[in-house]
């Protein structure tokens, strides 16, 4: 018999029968068998079957709502919560009766922080080591800028529990590619657990002319600021809810653009701060240091770093240079005051609501240091440096446009010396991964039904992948194996739940790498070796203007050089250990490999290598301009 061929597979006409049939019953049976979860009866009619509806998920009752405040560029001395002289009586509030957590941590940028908080795990280990836009993001693991389905968000996991979930504000993490109308949708804050979202996807945003997205599509601004429209759209999402489903809990995520740059606030703001601010930044950091040990969230003994040698002395400067950096920072206390006033709208309502006893609250004052990214000077417009211009030419033209400062046209950021002040103690700034000055920010948790003590202080190490573990523990809440049928990652933050009523438990942070643009640190049981990594600023800025001398920026990592301090002893690093203690540094920095190895950190890359290449491919003007700012205020 002639055999024929079916898929390259030789059967007889018969057989091949044969075996179709046995399929075509195998698939049958396979479609119609019950669901593994499903309870009832199936029966071959209707009379003979029992129905099953599996039951929603519910909360338990009284479970409480949580809320997530993050606010952006301030330093651990800005808000009077902290010691600082900008009035914030809203977070002072909160923190008198709740707690001040004075040893927390975050990136030391804003991208890599809100990635760590939002999943519970390390920057790069969920590929946010440096930002989700295309011009910051290079294509390994760690740098993508793409968080993973296996890196659920804490908005997957309780909405998964029995939650509502809702973000407004600044989210950060999408990519720039994803972030039209026409998505991908799957990493917008609707694809990583959000029920709704109101605000913008980057890292930026004008205050009255912001990039503004509601849910999946994009929206026209209404011109208010917009920390009152994110204002106004959390209460709506929350009258809304609670009005559908009285009692069921739900989690926000409160994320102003505020207080990063532009700094744009109505002048009523900022005319509160006429002349609180002429006495300069060195009489800032006094103030501010005696404060913040009086409400002792410094170390009684704690003395202040040396001024930065970029920085001058303000009894040195003309009375220009008074008036104008001093317009910045009344402009900048402005803002933060006003901020502070929209998140007392937010603790207002659920006041009113008889919800607030009933809801944790964490309040993260900054996602790094503050902003270093204003130049010596400060920033009126967008293009800092005119191609040639001196640091005395941009002054005169900002002492020209000093009544604009603050006004919505402006894209205004404050001068270094200022960053330096409202990051007292510690030195440095934002960006610098390997300082206390880049990482250490303010914790202010409000919990009144969890939390027996009112004022207190807790002195914990913590970092920011400690707030999901820590919410989870709090509500009972176990992390999820699987979220949507994909397997979890392990969340690497350590829960601090047992410091809310114990202010002498251990920390169960032991271990913690730090790494932003080449800047890297490794903490370890108080130790803490770190390397700053700042490119030859002269050539980096001759390599601005000439493509072939990009290769210059391509800093060479081994010679970067690494200090080490006792952080329980030197908690604001003042006292390099290096050469008493070669044998510390060397068990840290091999811990430093270990843990960069273990999270993706690998390849190390700068802030140069990445984003000057792709701007020497795009010639964007404004990125050679943030490009001679940063390496200025690093060299």
């Amino acid at each position: 018999m002639k055999k024929v061929k079916y898929n390259s597979i030789v059967k007889s006409p018969q057989k091949g029968f044969l075996i179709t049939a046995l399929l075509v019953a195998q698939l049958g049976l396979a479609q119609n068998k019950a669901d593994a979860n499903f309870k009832g009866v199936i029966g071959k009619t209707l009379a003979g079957s029992k129905e099953y509806w599996p039951e929603p998920v519910k909360a338990p009752a009284g479970a409480p709502n949580v809320v997530w405040i993050i606010l952006d560029d301030v330093g651990y001395g800005a808000s009077s919560a902290f010691g600082g002289l900008i009035q914030t009586p809203v977070l002072e509030s909160l923190a008198n009766n709740g707690l001040r957590y004075t040893n927390f941590h975050t990136t030391a940028i804003c991208a890599p922080t809100r990635a760590a908080l939002l999943t519970g795990s390390n920057s790069h280990k969920v590929h946010v080591g440096g930002f989700s836009h295309t011009i910051m993001s290079a294509g390994f693991p760690g740098w993508d800028g793409r968080i993973p389905s296996k890196n659920g968000t804490i908005a997957e996991i309780l909405r998964d529990k029995g939650y509502n979930t809702f973000a407004v504000g600044k989210y950060g993490v999408t990519p720039d590619e994803d972030a039209t109308d026409a998505g991908p949708f799957d990493r917008w804050p609707t694809g990583k657990g959000f029920d709704h979202f109101f605000g913008f996807l980057g890292s930026a945003t004008d205050q009255y002319k912001p990039d503004l997205v509601e849910d999946q599509v994009h929206v026209t601004p209404d011109g208010r600021h917009l920390s009152e429209q994110i204002t106004d759209k959390a209460i709506s999402y929350l009258q809304k809810q609670q009005k559908a489903a009285p009692g069921k809990p739900f989690f926000l995520y409160y994320s102003p653009a505020a207080v990063h740059a532009p700094h744009q606030v109505e002048a009523k703001w900022s005319d509160a701060y006429k002349g609180k601010f002429d006495d300069g930044w060195d009489a800032y950091r006094e103030k501010t240091l005696a404060n913040q040990k009086k409400l002792g969230v410094v170390p009684a003994n704690a003395a202040l770093p040396e001024r930065n040698s970029l920085i001058a002395d303000w009894k040195k400067l003309t009375p220009d240079q008074k008036k104008v950096y001093a317009k910045f920072m009344e402009v900048y206390a402005g803002y933060l005051t006003y901020t502070d006033y929209e998140i007392g709208r937010l603790v207002n309502h659920l006041k009113e609501t008889n919800q607030l006893d009933n809801t944790l609250v964490f309040v993260l004052i900054g996602d790094n240091g503050a902003s270093k990214e204003g130049t010596l000077e400060g920033t009126i417009t967008r293009q800092t440096y005119v191609a040639g211009e001196t640091d005395e030419q941009v002054f005169q033209r900002n002492l020209k446009q000093i009544n604009e400062i603050g006004k919505p046209e402006t894209y205004v950021n404050y001068p270094l010396g200022w960053a330096q002040a409202t990051n007292t103690p510690f030195k440095s700034w934002k960006q610098d991964a390997n300082t206390e000055g880049g990482t250490h920010n303010p914790l202010i948790v409000h919990y009144p039904k969890g939390i027996k003590e009112k004022g207190g202080i807790r002195n914990q190490y913590s970092h920011v992948i400690d707030i999901l573990p820590t919410t989870l523990d709090i509500l009972g809440v176990k992390a999820p194996e699987a979220i949507r049928e994909i397997k979890q990652d392990t969340i690497q933050g350590s829960s601090f739940y047992n410091s809310l009523n114990d202010a002498k438990v251990a920390s169960l942070h032991k271990v913690q790498h730090y790494y932003i643009f080449g800047a890297r640190a490794i903490y370890k049981d108080g130790w803490k070796a770190a390397a700053a990594h700042h490119p030859n600023s002269i050539e980096a800025k001759e390599a601005l203007n000439d493509k072939t001398k990009a290769n210059l920026l391509n800093a060479d990592f081994d010679k970067d050089v690494w200090e080490l301090y006792n952080i329980n002893e030197d908690f604001n690093e003042r006292k390099d250990l290096a050469k008493k203690y070669p044998e510390k540094l060397a068990e840290l920095k091999k811990l430093f490999d270990e843990q960069a190895t273990k999270n993706n950190l690998y390849p190390l890359i700068d802030w140069s290598d990445v984003y000057q290449r792709k701007i020497h491919q795009t010639q964007e003007t404004q990125g050679k301009s943030a490009t001679e700012l940063l390496y200025k205020a690093n060299k």
